[in-house]
């Protein structure tokens, strides 16, 4: 295995562990949080850095293999929805804002399966991008808010500190389902999988 393949599959470990360590001060009451706020943001820094650099490397050696190009959309979306879960168990994040985020990533790597079928990539688009922006700013917002309320910050703070998070929440779920719709719109055009059995 390559070293872009076994960056991702780093990322594919830590994310059970980053679930485990997540609720630490939920286990443990007395747990330091100091420590808490270390060990959340070191795990969240090392899985985005390997998300980083698992293709930046591989396109730059010319490591890119059929495993990588499988591994590392499915690492991205276990990821993801690793930290939005945690955010949704604690009510940091909407549950309607969830579940359209679930179903686009489920709907994602299904196309994906039809297209990598048919030996289709599928073009990236600008709410693709801005989908993963928003992803990353959600969860560094969603992690802020929830160190706020583990040291127990101004309630009128948190309050309002909540209120922009759900804003940002509400568009990074609108531009995850804008970017699926986009695909979606460009693959009926191209005719990619009209010659699909069924």
């Amino acid at each position: 295995m390559n070293l872009p393949n076994r960056l991702t599959v780093t990322r594919l470990v830590m994310a059970p562990l980053f679930f485990l360590i997540f609720f630490l001060v939920d286990f443990f009451p007395g747990f330091s949080p100091a420590v808490y706020a270390i060990l959340l943001g070191l795990f969240y820094i090392v899985m985005e850095l390997t998300d980083l650099l698992d293709g930046k490397i591989a396109r730059k050696k010319g490591l890119v293999t059929d495993l990588g190009k499988v591994l590392d959309p499915f690492a991205d979306v276990i990821c993801h929805l690793t930290f939005f879960t945690c955010l949704l168990a604690v009510r940091i994040m909407p549950v309607w804002a969830f579940v359209l985020i679930l179903w686009r990533e489920f709907a994602q790597s299904f196309t994906r399966m039809l297209m990598m079928g048919k030996g289709k990539a599928m073009a990236a688009n600008i709410f693709g991008k801005a989908k993963t922006c928003l992803y990353a700013l959600t969860c560094v917002c969603g992690f802020g808010l929830r160190m706020f309320l583990v040291l127990s910050f101004d309630e009128k703070f948190t309050s309002v500190f909540s209120t922009v998070l759900t804003v940002l929440f509400a568009l990074a779920a609108f531009s995850s389902v804008a970017s699926y719709l986009i695909y979606v719109k460009a693959i009926v055009k191209s005719k990619a999988l009209s010659g699909m059995t069924r």
